[in-house]
């Protein structure tokens, strides 16, 4: 009997031993599940302010670039109303010299009547 009693002390030291190693395991998990729970946390937060952030970055974009293709518009227009004056004076100038040209040889002509009336 003494041998079954020393072998139950055996047996209940390894069980004691191996629950406390549990224990132990145990603790060391909790202690990573929080450490994991408090960067998912932080993780969460910092995904909330980086939305926050792309939904402004978004919208200020969007309206950047409708004022930009103002811009563009405006630019165009501008440039094309420019050709066109570019045309148009180009046309008058035209006109201009052979008006003048016209001018002066009907100058001369009267100047060769003139001359002619003269002498």
């Amino acid at each position: 009997m003494a041998h079954h009693a020393a072998d139950m002390q055996t047996f209940n030291q390894e069980f004691v031993k191996c629950l406390e190693e549990m224990k132990l395991k145990r603790s060391q998990l909790q202690s990573l599940i929080q450490s994991q729970e408090e960067e998912k946390n932080n993780l969460q937060i910092e995904i909330e302010k980086m939305s926050h952030q792309l939904t402004y970055l978004n919208d200020s974009l969007t309206k950047k670039i409708a004022i930009r293709n103002e811009f563009d518009r405006a630019i165009t227009e501008t440039e094309t109303a420019f050709i066109k004056i570019l045309e148009s004076s180009e046309i008058l100038l035209n006109m201009l010299k052979k008006e003048s040209v016209s001018l002066d040889q009907t100058l001369g002509s009267n100047n060769n009547d003139n001359n002619k009336q003269y002498r």
